[in-house]
């Protein structure tokens, strides 16, 4: 059963732009759309989940998504939205991020149920790649004018913006090496629909024109819009740079906190780009939230949904684990279940001390461990002092001046965790 499409991006505010007619196209038949990706890294981030939730609402609307892995145009570099040329990479890397790609989609995409509509994963590299230059711009190049490429904003930006070091002829070929796919996969995919980030509808357009001066067909084109902070900060960076779909690039701890701190009018725009609750449930959520801000159940459930979409329930428990270590009340248990990836994201930025491993074989003493052997506290007096005031913790529980530190205190083999009152660290770390 084919569902409105159009309508429900439209009420999460998911659609910048979409060429006439395109709504009444999808409401006739089950149609096969696609959005590029680019394999320049084996993993994509959390700035393409925009794109992927458009293919994950198309096939859920009764549609065929298909994903384009750019391994041609990923040799080139799209000139949208940049202001310099991007690194080229070999066959055998982006062979390689296209597998990763595709494991990533896979978290929202069916591509394995043998559904009619089940999603297909193409890599432009594959029909480019025995294309000839002299056949290229004979067969496509003389259908489209320097005029009309020169008009597209992703051209007059770089040649006209205030650091403009112009562009080559490699990256102002993009458009028509991306307009040729649509014309491809229009004729041996059927595909008559693509989407992408609104800073592609220059690039897109050009190939519903290929579509219909070659294809004698006729080609759609929507675009969603780029996401924005309400602070004006670039969505999808951290402190530590991007935030990745892939646990080993970004942990899922560190993603839960990146959407577990969205400011509340974010929260309100986010729910509804990046989760699949429907209408009802993120109104009520949004009441809800507004009677009382302070508990951040936007926050929660947007972090929640997403986390567990990405990755999955058990990496979402970890999550929350781990945030409530910090943030909330947490055992020793807790703690010893932490794998060291996590353990160094939760406790980033707390100063850390090495201490010879043996030395903790052979028993340490807690003040040494507390004064001396680390600086955590400035003496041997002050450290007895916050003994005696029971405002000391080894990983999460209280100890007394009696106390001394073994390999069973061992946190993964490796680290102890001491703290003073609710809110002073410090890692010793076992060598």
């Amino acid at each position: 059963m084919i569902k409105n499409f159009v309508e429900e991006l439209k009420w999460r505010g998911m659609i910048h732009d979409v060429m006439p007619q395109t709504e009444e196209h999808l409401m006739e038949a089950m149609r096969s759309a696609y959005v590029g990706f680019d394999p320049t890294a084996d993993s994509l981030h959390i700035g393409n989940l925009v794109p992927i939730m458009l293919l994950a609402h198309y096939q859920r609307s009764g549609h065929r998504p298909v994903a384009l892995v750019g391994g041609a145009t990923g040799m080139i570099g799209d000139p949208s939205g940049k202001s310099s040329e991007r690194n080229l990479l070999d066959e055998k890397t982006l062979r390689h991020n296209q597998e990763c790609v595709k494991n990533q989609l896979s978290q929202f995409l069916d591509f394995t149920s043998g559904a009619e509509n089940q999603a297909l994963l193409v890599n432009n590299y594959d029909w480019m790649k025995e294309f000839s230059f002299l056949d290229f711009i004979r067969d496509i190049g003389k259908h489209i004018t320097v005029n009309y490429m020169m008009a597209k904003d992703s051209v007059k930006n770089r040649l006209t913006g205030e650091d403009a070091d112009g562009m080559s002829f490699t990256e102002f070929t993009y458009q028509m090496v991306q307009g040729y796919d649509f014309l491809h996969l229009y004729k041996n995919e059927g595909i008559t629909l693509q989407m992408g980030g609104s800073d592609q509808w220059g690039n897109i357009t050009t190939g519903t024109e290929l579509v219909r001066r070659i294809g004698g067909g006729k080609g759609y084109a929507l675009t969603c819009p780029l996401i924005t902070k309400s602070d004006g900060s670039k969505f999808g960076k951290s402190e530590g740079g991007n935030v990745w779909l892939d646990a080993k690039r970004t942990s899922p701890y560190k993603f839960y906190q990146y959407w577990l701190n969205t400011t509340d009018e974010d929260a309100e725009k986010y729910i509804k780009i990046f989760t699949f609750l429907d209408r009802e449930e993120i109104e009520s959520l949004v009441a809800a939230h507004k009677e009382a801000p302070h508990q951040r159940a936007l926050q929660k459930r947007l972090a929640e949904e997403v986390t567990t979409t990405v990755h999955d329930a058990e990496a979402l428990e970890k999550a929350i684990a781990a945030s409530n270590i910090l943030f909330g009340k947490s055992t020793s248990d807790d703690l010893k279940s932490l794998d060291e990836a996590t353990f160094l994201d939760v406790f980033e930025g707390v100063p850390q001390a090495e201490i010879e491993k043996s030395e903790i074989e052979g028993g340490l003493d807690i003040i040494a461990a507390l004064a001396e052997k680390t600086g955590f506290l400035k003496s041997n007096g002050e450290a007895r002092r916050a003994l005696k005031e029971n405002s000391i913790s080894i990983n999460k529980e209280k100890v007394g001046e009696d106390y001394t530190i073994q390999t069973t205190d061992l946190i993964n083999g490796t680290f102890v965790l001491l703290q003073r009152g609710k809110k002073n660290y410090f890692v010793i770390r076992a060598v």
